[in-house]
């Protein structure tokens, strides 16, 4: 009777994995399929199997085998899944219930604090951003001088164990700023000297020096968690916007044979070729802002990631929040009216930033090898407009677009209708 149960169990686990695995196989054709790295290809057919990138090409008249699912894109867009950089998507919910917040711990120094384990499967902010195909997210902790490390979520799962594409990826830190804005966005008031700006260098010297020389004699989560820095397994992103807050970061990281990763970079541009010259990544925000100082372009804001560009830095945009995440694209997609091209303001939230956060192996571009984790959609994605989503995957599993707000919208929408106020 036992060994009757056991091939019973035998017989449904094979049938369960080749249900997955069927499900997981199919082939779109006849779409226009952005890669993410610059290249467009037309009337294209891209085979998945098994959840993996098979094959892309062009000629939607290629036999398609009867193992893959047949699915029509003619006149649509096809695009590998974007990426949102450090985010607080899932470690918070409800920003005015501090209870829901889980994202700034206390202290200065939190290089042990992890993000990932901390990160909500269950949030009902994920649908959300899925919805305008924001499938992959970079979770990050925030607060003190060095906030801990993020991890590169996938937006599905049961649990973080599931979702996780890439543990601890990279080490966060702010520079200290030199100076400060005084009054408010409306009302900006005059620049004022950080006087304790030399203090907290200091403090961030004595602290990573502590860190490469601690051998593990005593217990110390805070040094020990720095170990996989200095070894160059995990990134360090440090947070500069300044010229001169930007130098001074890359040129401290430099003294412990670093290769970090500038965000923010609010003046990169004043500094290109120095960033240029070092090969240093950068990932800008803030494209909708106003202008740092007085005497720059209004525009300045919008034009950083077109005058980085074309320094040949490898460059992406990011954005802070975790529900602003779904306004992701069309913030990306501003870019393209100053000076960049559509595909590579697409690439600045997928090929780029694959390549920046190393998951492009895996993420980033519609490519063979890599994990089907991509979307169709009705228009540019790009454009608030004409964006409209009807199918996405993450790694070859099919996702439910529809969340809590298409529930609400299609509920008024239909009372609304009955009663005749709209057609």
């Amino acid at each position: 009777m036992k060994k009757i149960i056991i091939a019973i169990v035998i017989l449904l686990s094979a049938v369960q994995a080749k249900a997955q695995f069927l499900e997981k196989t199919f082939a779109i054709v006849g779409g226009t399929a952005h890669l993410g790295n610059g290249q467009v290809i037309e009337d294209a057919v891209i085979f998945v199997r098994d959840g993996v990138i098979e094959d892309v090409r062009s000629g939607s008249n290629t036999p398609v085998p009867k193992l893959y699912r047949f699915i029509d894109a003619k006149g649509k867009h096809i695009y590998p899944g974007l990426i949102a950089a450090q985010s607080t998507l899932a470690l918070v919910e409800i920003e005015a219930v501090r209870a829901t917040r889980d994202f700034d711990e206390v202290g200065v120094f939190n290089a042990h604090i992890r993000s990932l384990i901390a990160y909500n499967t269950d949030s009902k902010i994920i649908p959300t951003l899925r919805f305008n195909g924001v499938l992959t997210a970079q979770v990050r902790p925030f607060g003190g001088v060095v906030s801990g490390t993020s991890s590169v979520m996938q937006l599905n799962g049961w649990n973080w164990q599931d979702a996780v594409l890439k543990a601890d990826d990279g080490m966060w830190m702010s520079w200290p700023r030199q100076f400060y804005q005084t009054g408010w966005w409306a009302e900006p008031g005059v620049l004022k000297k950080n006087e304790e700006y030399e203090n907290n260098v200091q403090a961030i010297k004595t602290f990573f020096a502590e860190a490469a020389a601690y051998k593990g004699a005593q217990e110390n989560l805070r040094l020990q968690a720095m170990k996989k820095v200095f070894e160059g397994s995990s990134q360090l992103y440090i947070h500069a916007s300044s010229a001169k807050e930007i130098i001074a970061a890359i040129e401290f990281a430099k003294s412990y044979n670093i290769q970090p990763v500038i965000v923010g970079a609010t003046q990169a541009w004043m500094v290109a070729d120095y960033l240029a010259d070092n090969q240093v990544s950068v990932i800008v925000e803030g494209v909708h802002a106003l202008p740092e100082y007085a005497d720059n372009d209004v525009d300045q804001p919008f034009k950083n990631l077109k005058m980085l560009s074309d320094k040949g830095i490898l460059c992406a945009f990011a954005m802070d929040g975790s529900w602003q995440q779904r306004n992701l694209p069309f913030l990306a997609g501003t870019t393209s009216a100053y000076g960049l091209s559509k595909e590579q303001s697409l690439q600045l939230i997928t090929g780029n930033l694959a390549k920046i956060l190393k998951v492009d192996d895996k993420i980033g571009t519609l490519e063979k090898g890599k994990l089907a984790t991509l979307f169709i959609s009705e228009g540019d994605v790009l454009d608030m407009k004409s964006s409209q989503l009807i199918k996405a995957w993450i790694a070859g599993q099919e996702l439910q677009l529809d969340d809590m707000q298409q529930e609400l919208y299609k509920k008024f929408r239909d009372k609304y209708v009955q009663q005749g106020e709209i057609d």
